[in-house]
């Protein structure tokens, strides 16, 4: 049915950026569900990093990433973006792509160097 579809996953160095894409393949009612960014680091539990809802005007961050990472959609695409500015490497973690905590992608790996 659904099938979310990571990229843009990598290595970078601190105070690098990197954008993430999730393609929401199958999804007959992406333009009707809320769309969110989570991440889980070795050791941690997986938290929220950002959720933007149907229409996209509603968008929230984890304080952690306010001011550096920004969250979009393009309904017509069914894709939803994750733009991730100055990475630290507390940043480091596989970051998931969810359609209302529903639907799953596989993760993808970013990792910061320091």
């Amino acid at each position: 049915q659904v099938q979310l579809m990571e990229s843009g996953g990598g290595l970078v160095q601190a105070g690098g950026s990197l954008s993430l894409s999730c393609e929401a393949s199958g999804s007959i009612y992406f333009n009707l569900y809320l769309m969110g960014w989570y991440r889980q680091a070795p050791g941690k539990q997986r938290e929220l990093v950002a959720t933007i809802s149907a229409g996209g005007a509603d968008i929230k961050y984890a304080d952690s990433v306010k001011g550096r990472f920004t969250i979009s959609r393009d309904n017509a695409k069914k894709t939803v973006y994750l733009r991730m500015n100055d990475l630290k490497p507390e940043d480091t973690a596989v970051y998931y792509c969810t359609e209302r905590g529903v639907h799953w992608g596989q993760g993808t790996q970013v990792t910061v160097s320091s």
